[in-house]
C-alpha cells in the first residue's frame, strides 16, 4: 500500500518544491533597492520599481541612446528642471550614483504623477515628454476628458506604460 501512494507523494513533493523556488526566483528578479529614498517619496513603491526595473534593470550605469542615465534614466536637461524646481543643487556627474538618480527621479515622477493623475498618462509623460503628453490630451483623437488617454500614438511610450503596469501587477503580487 505504501508504493502505491509513494510516486504520488514524492511528485506533489517535487511540485511544490518547484513551486517555492519558483517563486523565491522570481521575486529575486523584481529587487527593491534604495527602500528608504522610494518610501520617502510619497510615491506608490510598486510604482516606482517598476519604472526602475523596466528604464534600466536597476543598472546605475545604464546610458540609453537618448543620452538619458542611471537607474530612472533621466536625460540631464530633467534632473536639471527637478534640481532647480526643488532646491537642490545639481551635479550631473553624480546621475550615475544610484541614490541621487533614484532621488531625482522619484521626484520627477511626483511631479508628473501631480500633473497627470492618471498612472498611465503620467508614465506616458515620464516616457515620452510632458509637452508631447498634454498634446495626446489636447487631441480628441487621443483623450475625450483631457486627463485619460485612449491612444498612445507613440508605439514605444504605449510598449513603455503597458510594460511598467505589468511589472507593478508583479510587484503587487510578490510584496
Amino acid at each position: 500500500m505504501r508504493k502505491k501512494f509513494a510516486l504520488p507523494l514524492a511528485c506533489l513533493f517535487l511540485a511544490a518544491l518547484f513551486a517555492v523556488c519558483g517563486f523565491f526566483a522570481v521575486r529575486a528578479s523584481f529587487p527593491r533597492p534604495y527602500a528608504e529614498i522610494v518610501k520617502a517619496s510619497g510615491l506608490d513603491p510598486d510604482l516606482v520599481y517598476s519604472v526602475m526595473k523596466a528604464e534600466s534593470g536597476f543598472d546605475e550605469r545604464a546610458v540609453s541612446r537618448a543620452g538619458a542615465v542611471g537607474v530612472m534614466q533621466l536625460l540631464p536637461s530633467t534632473a536639471r528642471f527637478i534640481c532647480e524646481r526643488e532646491k537642490i543643487a545639481y551635479d550631473e556627474e553624480k546621475l550615475r550614483e544610484g541614490e541621487y538618480n533614484v532621488k531625482l527621479g522619484t521626484l520627477y515622477l511626483l511631479y508628473l504623477t501631480e500633473k497627470f493623475p492618471v498612472a498611465e498618462t503620467a508614465l506616458a509623460a515620464y516616457n515620452a515628454g510632458e509637452g508631447v503628453v498634454l498634446g495626446w490630451l489636447s487631441d480628441p483623437t487621443c483623450s475625450d476628458d483631457g486627463k485619460t488617454l485612449l491612444r498612445i500614438p507613440y508605439a514605444e511610450s504605449r510598449q513603455y506604460v503597458k510594460k511598467v503596469m505589468n511589472f507593478k501587477k508583479i510587484y503587487e503580487f510578490f510584496y
